[in-house]
C-alpha cells in the first residue's frame, strides 16, 4: 500500500481545518473559531478547535503520509487513520467512558474529528510529577478486559473474527513495532540511541544469546498470534487522565495480535517510571511511597483484569472448551508469562532503541541517567529470560523492586 496519499488528500492547516468541521454543525458560528496546531507527535498533525462564545471544542487529528520526525524518506500508510478511528469506535461499544468520542472520520483526508481532552493530562507527565490516580488501575483493567475479550475468539464467531482480522490488517505500523521493539535494540543497529557510557552494558546485551533466543520467541508471538484487537501502543503517553477519568487514545498501531502485548507495554512503562523516581523524588520517604503506588497499580490492574476477563469468560464464552476444567487456568498462566516477556522487550527498547521515554531522558544528571538506564537493561533482560519462573503478578513487582534497589 505504501505511504502514498489518497486522491484528494492534502495536509490540513489552521486555515483549512474549518472545512472539515463546518459540515458537522457542532459549532454555532464556524467563522469565530480559534484553531491552533498542538501536535507534538511524530506521525500526525493535531489541531485544537474552540468556539470562545460557547466554550465548545474539538480535536482534529490528521495522519501524514510519512513520519514527521524523519521526513518524506520514511513513507507511511494513511490507512492508519481509518484503523485508529475504527479501533476507537470498537472500544466505545464496550468502554465508551474510557476512549475519546469520535465525531467524524474523513478517509480521503485521513483525519478524525474527536472529543477534546484538554482538561486531562498525559499520564506519563502526571506520573513523572508524582501524581497519584486512584482510578487508573480499575479503568485500564476494564479497558483491557472488555476490548480484548470482545474482539477475541472467546467471544466472536469464527467468521466475524476472521473478518475483523482482515479489517484491521496493519502491516506498515506492525513492521515499526517488529523492528523497534523486538529487533533493532537487540542488535547493533543504526536506529539505536544511547549514551556512550552505556556501551559496555549494551554490548553485553547484544552478545547475550539466551536473551536473543527468548526475544525471538516473543517476536514470533507478536508476528503470528492473532488473538484479539490490541491497541498496539499502550504506553503512558497514550493515556489521558484526571483524578477520576481515564481515556485511552492513539490506537493507530491497532491490529490483531497477542492479548499480552497491551498489558506488557503498560506495565513496562510503569516500571520505567518507577526507576525514574530515584531522580524525580529526591525525598526518600516520598519516593518509596510513590514507587510502591506504581507497583500497586501493576498488581491491581492485573487482578481486576483477570477478574473481569474471568467473568466474561464464564458468562459470554462461545467455545465449548471454555467450560473444560483447567483451560482458563492454562490461558492465564501463559498470558502472565507473555505479558512479562513483552514488558521486558518494551523496557529495553525504551532505553536504547529509537523512541525513548521522558521519564528517564528528562534526567539532567548524566551519571544518574546512565545508572538508571543500566538498571532498566538488567530489568528488561531478567523479565524476558525469567518470565516462566515469574508465575505470580507479585513476582513481577518483586523483580522491579529488587533490581531498582540493588
Amino acid at each position: 500500500m505504501g505511504g502514498h496519499a489518497n486522491a484528494g488528500y492534502h495536509p490540513l492547516t489552521t486555515e483549512t481545518v474549518v472545512q472539515v468541521v463546518a459540515p458537522l454543525n457542532h459549532f454555532a458560528d464556524v467563522n469565530q473559531l480559534e484553531i491552533k496546531e498542538i501536535g507534538d507527535g511524530n506521525l500526525n498533525y493535531v489541531f485544537h478547535v474552540v468556539e470562545p462564545a460557547t466554550g465548545k471544542s474539538l480535536i482534529i487529528k490528521q495522519a501524514l503520509p510519512y513520519a514527521k520526525v524523519v521526513g518524506e524518506s520514511w513513507p507511511l500508510t494513511l490507512d492508519r487513520a481509518r484503523i485508529e478511528s475504527e479501533a476507537l469506535r470498537r472500544a466505545a461499544e464496550y468502554v465508551p467512558a474510557l476512549v475519546p468520542k469520535v465525531h467524524h472520520t474523513d478517509e480521503r483526508l485521513a483525519c478524525t474529528v474527536m472529543e477534546d481532552l484538554s482538561d486531562h493530562v498525559i499520564l506519563r507527565k502526571g506520573l513523572i510529577q508524582g501524581q497519584v490516580y486512584p482510578k487508573l488501575a480499575e479503568h485500564i483493567a476494564t479497558f483491557l478486559a472488555q476490548t480484548l475479550f470482545h474482539t477475541s475468539d472467546f467471544f466472536l464467531s469464527p467468521l466475524d473474527k476472521k473478518e475483523q482480522v482482515r479489517a484491521f490488517i496493519n502491516p506498515e505500523l506492525c513492521k515499526i513495532t517488529e523492528d523497534l521493539v523486538f529487533t533493532d535494540p537487540f542488535f547493533n543497529h543504526e536506529t539505536n540511541d544511547f549514551p556512550e557510557a552505556l556501551q559496555s552494558s549494551v554490548e553485553a546485551l547484544w552478545n547475550d544469546l539466551d536473551l536473543k533466543r527468548e526475544t525471538a520467541k516473543l517476536k514470533h508471538a507478536f508476528l503470528t498470534r492473532a488473538e484479539a484487537l490490541v491497541h498496539g501502543d499502550l504506553h503512558t503517553g497514550s493515556i489521558f487522565v484526571t483524578a477520576d477519568s481515564t481515556k485511552v487514545i492513539d490506537p493507530e498501531f491497532a491490529y490483531y495480535g497477542p492479548i499480552a502485548f497491551d498489558i506488557g507495554q503498560f506495565f513496562a512503562n510503569l516500571a520505567l517510571n518507577y526507576l525514574s523516581h530515584f531522580h524525580h523524588s529526591p525525598d526518600p520517604q516520598q519516593r518509596r511511597t510513590f514507587q510502591e503506588y506504581l507497583l500497586e497499580v501493576i498488581e491491581e490492574t492485573w487482578a481486576r483484569f483477570k477478574e473481569q476477563f474471568t467473568q466474561l469468560w464464564q458468562t459470554k464464552g462461545q467455545d465449548v472448551y471454555m467450560r473444560v476444567a483447567g483451560v482458563e487456568d492454562d490461558f492465564f498462566e501463559r498470558l502472565l508469562e507473555d505479558t512479562i516477556g513483552f514488558a521486558g522487550c518494551e523496557v529495553i527498547r525504551r532505553t536504547i532503541g529509537l523512541a525513548h521515554v521522558a521519564d528517564l531522558d528528562s534526567i539532567s544528571d548524566e551519571e544518574t541517567q546512565v545508572r538508571l538506564k543500566d538498571k532498566a537493561l538488567t530489568l528488561g533482560s531478567v523479565l524476558i529470560k525469567q518470565r516462566q519462573q515469574l508465575t505470580r503478578i507479585t513476582h513481577l513487582s518483586e523483580t522491579i523492586r529488587g533490581i531498582a534497589h540493588a
